[in-house]
């Protein structure tokens, strides 16, 4: 290896389909040596596909064991931690991995520079949990989180701004431009017609897998009530889950037209069918789907509760690329969804809006520039979202 570059270890306990982009960008860096260390399957069934990586990626395997509830080992994680080899220790940080406690703990007794990547604070720490969660994110040196809420509540625990990297999550954006460049309304109008055999109806949908954080059936009530109240719409759930037989016998009940795509990992297909609504809608704590949509255009509606958010939550800009509404009430929901669904089409300054502030924040190549930032030693950079649109 070049000794002028870091050598950086990359520990996840299985790396998402979604995270396929940021590595591949990562493996291919030329002002650090990457490893990533991993296991090739999910220790918990939790429907997500483990990415497949190309030959440029240095992938070394660690299996991770399910212990109980949420609890995991992995010792890969302690053993490849602390190899004499790796200057820098990048972690996936969860408080509930006690393999990351003590990798991350020896390699800063070994000098390693240590940084945690992941959700950070979803709450302000209260109490003993809260306690737990501060001694955790006190072992690295650097901490690198998906979300500025996130920052803001580690600020306020004492950590100095400059060593909390704020590098937000991505999907694979230049696969999403493909689609999106080719996409147009007149497929748009036959996927529609194909769907539910009238293409003049405003679509709603949502990908996501159909689980009762989500929930969807909050979504079907507030279709039901805009219907009731002379306001169409077909609805588009893309996933599958527990929760389906429940959805298609409340979706039945309440006469709705809704089309249950079932899991599906195809871009271009996934892509079509966000395209083809007019607002994506997800009234339990949102992830990766606000990014989704809104890479391809799509506002997005969620609760405005922060703390019962994922990360991504941060991408919805009231007005701009999406609304919030009162977490738990239909009603509220109901409102929040009908200006969307006012035109056939999505305006143009809103997909331009939408599109803008993905290909400036959230994608592979801002996450890959942030992290290297982070490696380097150089303090955090952080702008406003808003500033871009």
């Amino acid at each position: 290896m070049n000794g002028e570059r870091p050598n950086v270890v990359v520990i996840y306990h299985c790396y998402p389909h979604y995270r396929k982009a940021v590595v591949e960008a990562l493996a291919r860096s030329d002002e650090a040596n990457f490893t990533f260390v991993g296991d090739v399957q999910e220790y918990l069934d939790n429907g997500v596909e483990p990415a497949q990586f190309s030959a440029t990626v240095r992938f070394r395997l660690a299996p991770a064991r399910h212990l109980f509830g949420p609890f995991m080992w992995q010792w890969g994680a302690v053993r490849w931690a602390t190899r004499r080899e790796f200057d820098t220790v990048i972690m996936h940080a969860v408080p509930h991995w006690p393999c990351t406690w003590v990798g991350g703990v020896l390699a800063r007794l070994l000098g390693k520079r240590v940084i945690f990547w992941g959700h950070g604070y979803l709450a302000r720490p209260k109490g003993l949990k809260g306690l737990i969660r501060r001694l955790f994110y006190a072992i690295p040196t650097t901490h690198m989180f998906y979300s500025r809420l996130a920052k803001a509540y580690a600020l306020e625990t004492g950590w100095p701004p400059e060593r909390l990297h704020v590098i937000h999550n991505s999907l694979d954006t230049d696969a999403q431009r493909i689609i999106r460049e080719a996409w147009t309304p007149g497929q748009r109008r036959d996927l529609r017609e194909q769907l539910f055999g009238d293409a003049s109806v405003p679509v709603v949908g949502c990908t996501s897998r159909l689980i009762p954080m989500r929930r969807l059936h909050e979504l079907l009530e507030a279709v039901a009530s805009l219907r009731d109240r002379g306001l169409r719409a077909n609805i588009v759930l893309v996933g599958d889950g527990p929760e389906r037989s429940r959805l298609e016998r409340l979706a039945k009940d309440l006469g709705l037209r809704t089309h249950f795509e079932g899991a599906c990992y195809d871009e271009a297909r996934i892509g079509s069918l966000i395209m083809s609504c007019n607002v994506i809608v997800s009234p339990g704590k949102t992830g990766l789907t606000a990014v989704h949509s809104i890479g391809f255009g799509v506002p997005v509606v969620s609760h405005g509760d922060p703390d019962d958010q994922g990360p991504e939550w941060e991408a919805i800009i009231p007005g701009r690329t999406g609304s919030y509404f009162r977490s738990g009430d239909v009603t509220s929901l109901a409102a929040a969804i009908e200006p969307w669904l006012r035109s056939q089409e999505i305006e143009p300054e809103v997909r331009r809006a939408c599109i803008a502030l993905v290909d400036r924040f959230w994608n592979p190549q801002f996450q890959c520039s942030a992290i290297m930032r982070a490696v380097r030693g150089e303090p955090a950079c952080d702008f406003p979202q808003g500033s871009v649109l």
